[in-house]
């Protein structure tokens, strides 16, 4: 199958972008380097193209009853213009995806978007619809991946560009929250939020317009995945399909230590299931870990205790540009979560020191 292009691909290879397959996209891995991408969005600020999210719109009647059926969170506890972070899940409590959801400011044709992740706007629309039409609700569900871009100005200053791109009003945005703007003619829905742990903002925008938009933001470093991912490792953020997978490493919402995204007192699919998980306590919780030799910790790499029984899997791990350290996530019996606890991680084979952090790894 052919790789999907996001708008703006071939504005990136011009400008010298390497590229590799992400979630079935072309997408920019690297501009000029991961560490200087890094350090812009730590010292500065970036703009990430992020158009491989998926983007999925629920209007009607009973759009707030769908959506909060098959999310975690209380959407019914959003006001236009508020968003959320929350998972999907199975009957059994297992995620499907990790999502924000948005209820969309008031003005627009919408009522709620929510944003899976890289590859899964078909299954998350199938599943919308699939349940909308087994439960009778009266509710439009709508796939727009396709016909819309979406950047993110990620960093310390992206208030200051993003207020030159908008205006001032781009300032009282709080985390979470999205309002409709204008970039040079072009409405956008802004919201500030991010991947990076650092102040930022997302754009989304017609796709025929992302020229336009991506354009405002000339003279900022262009960043690719191969940062956003160093980012979000250094702030213990998920990434779906590496850190849970519902075939090769089923994880329920406890588990993966995003516990504050399940709403109990909602009836969501997967509720019983997790109420039940939660009562009886999880054997595995994802922690941080830092390697205390040289060694880069990697995807599938083994975890093992300190007499070398293997104890978990490394989901994700990398050289830290800020930190100047290696570090890692991985799902570990609760009884070795404990800050500062011995562990070892098999790199090529050698057994490398390392003990448990507490994530973000920075502040």
């Amino acid at each position: 199958m052919a790789l999907r292009m996001p708008p703006l691909r071939d504005a990136h290879a011009e400008r010298g972008a390497k590229f590799t397959e992400f979630g079935g996209w072309d997408m920019p891995v690297e501009f000029d380097s991961i560490r200087t991408e890094h350090e812009a969005v730590r010292g500065s600020a970036g703009i990430f193209d992020v158009s491989h999210m998926g983007q999925i719109e629920v209007s009607g009647p009973d759009a707030l009853a769908l959506t909060d059926r098959l999310t975690t969170n209380d959407v019914s506890a959003l006001d236009p213009g508020d968003a959320q972070y929350a998972a999907i899940t199975d009957e059994e409590g297992v995620m499907l995806d990790d999502v924000v959801v948005y209820r969309l400011p008031e003005g627009g044709e919408a009522d709620y978007l929510f944003v899976p992740n890289a590859g899964h706007d078909v299954e998350a629309f199938d599943r919308w619809v699939d349940y909308r039409d087994e439960h009778d609700l009266d509710a439009t569900v709508e796939n727009v991946t396709a016909d819309v871009a979406m950047f993110a100005v990620q960093g310390p200053d992206a208030a200051d560009h993003v207020a030159d791109a908008v205006g001032a009003v781009a300032r009282d945005l709080s985390f979470f929250e999205a309002m409709y703007a204008t970039v040079e003619g072009v409405e956008v829905l802004l919201s500030r939020s991010g991947y990076t742990g650092e102040d930022g903002f997302e754009l989304i925008c017609p796709a025929d317009t992302a020229g336009t938009v991506y354009g405002a933001f000339e003279g900022l470093q262009p960043c690719g995945l191969g940062a956003r991912d160093t980012l979000r490792i250094e702030m213990g953020f998920l990434l779906s399909g590496q850190d849970f997978d519902p075939e090769t490493d089923p994880r329920n919402p406890f588990e993966a230590d995003i516990g504050f995204a399940v709403d109990l007192d909602t009836e969501f699919v997967g509720r019983d299931a997790l109420a039940a998980a939660k009562e009886a306590g999880i054997e595995e919780r994802l922690i941080g870990f830092e390697l205390l030799e040289r060694g880069v910790p990697r995807h599938g790499y083994d975890v093992v205790d300190t007499d070398g029984r293997i104890i978990g899997t490394v989901t994700s791990g990398t050289m830290s540009p800020t930190l100047g350290d290696p570090i890692g996530m991985g799902y570990l019996p609760v009884e070795y979560a404990d800050p500062g606890t011995a562990l070892r991680v098999v790199v090529r084979g050698e057994q490398k020191e390392a003990r448990v952090r507490n994530t973000p790894f920075i502040q």
